[in-house]
């Protein structure tokens, strides 16, 4: 994902607040795919919004691998965990453009608003399928009011073609969705 066209880290305020929580509660949203001692990926954590809810979810022996393009949404991410005591269960991952660079075995994995920033897709889908452990879940959803279904049905068959199966089409809010697994 370029730079130029990834969300600013400061715009970020105006859709990571309380309010959000009114059509996206994050126990409702990812709370069915996650337990006590689960390993998270959050790609595109932005300032944490999942991912500090995903760190509770997961107990203390579970952990969340927050990824983000930009460092700014890392910083106040940790900044965020910490004050509620959940630091020590994040780890924050810098990416690259074409690069995930998280590697780790995951349980669950969620691109929440993210997937159609970034340019190379199948090179996404194909890096995020090799995290996943046998019988884990993929999220991936896609703003309805900025991104179309015709966009996020190629991008189905995109992830279908990298080794991706569509489990359901969960309900989130604002949001197209798609549960996804390892085939």
């Amino acid at each position: 994902m370029s730079v130029g066209h990834c969300c600013p880290w400061w715009l970020a305020y105006t859709f990571d607040n309380a309010l959000r929580r009114l059509f996206q509660n994050p126990e409702a949203v990812v709370g069915p795919y996650l337990g006590e001692g689960m390993t998270a990926l959050d790609l595109g954590c932005g300032m944490g919004f999942y991912s500090i809810a995903m760190a509770r979810m997961v107990g203390p022996s579970g952990r969340v691998i927050s990824v983000d393009l930009q460092r700014e949404m890392l910083e106040i991410m940790q900044k965020r965990a910490g004050k509620r005591g959940l630091g020590g269960r994040i780890t924050p991952v810098l990416c690259k453009v074409d690069d995930i660079v998280a590697r780790d075995q995951v349980d669950f994995a969620l691109a929440m608003w993210m997937a159609h920033e970034v340019p190379d897709r199948g090179n996404f889908f194909r890096q995020v399928r090799g995290c996943l452990k046998d019988g884990a879940r993929f999220l991936v959803a896609e703003p309805r009011f900025h991104i179309s279904r015709g966009f996020v049905d190629a991008e189905i068959e995109l992830a279908k073609e990298c080794g991706l199966a569509v489990v359901e089409e969960p309900r989130v809010g604002l949001s197209h969705a798609v549960l996804l697994k390892r085939v």
